[in-house]
């Protein structure tokens, strides 16, 4: 955690690859996702004064891809709030790799509540 960035380094394998030595789209999209997710979650907590984080869902998301996304190092996440209000955030992510901003990422995420097939699956 870098003050409100959440930060993550998470290395590809060669079954994540698009083609030779380039990170797939999709993967990209979940990596994103889920960073996010948990950006939301942790930050959530935070604004409610829990102890510990609601479980949150993804409303909605988008994935810009700037330039392809090598493989040869670990890449790196970062994710900031961008709004909080009452049960949910809206976040913004960053991937990098090579020192370069390789894929985007915009999402608004929503603690659930008992009673939602997703509540503490996790």
């Amino acid at each position: 955690m870098e003050g409100d960035l959440i930060v993550a380094e998470w290395m590809p394998s060669e079954h994540h690859q698009a083609f030779p030595g380039v990170l797939n789209g999709g993967i990209i999209g979940a990596l994103l996702d889920c960073h996010c997710n948990w950006t939301a979650a942790y930050h959530l907590m935070k604004a409610q004064g829990a102890s510990s984080p609601p479980c949150t869902v993804t409303a909605d998301y988008s994935i810009t891809l700037k330039r392809p996304t090598p493989m040869s190092a670990p890449v790196r996440l970062e994710a900031k709030p961008v709004e909080i209000k009452g049960d949910r955030a809206v976040i913004e992510g960053t991937l990098t790799a090579g020192g370069k901003v390789t894929a985007l990422c915009r999402g608004t995420f929503v603690a659930v509540k008992e009673g939602h097939p997703a509540y503490h699956r996790w």
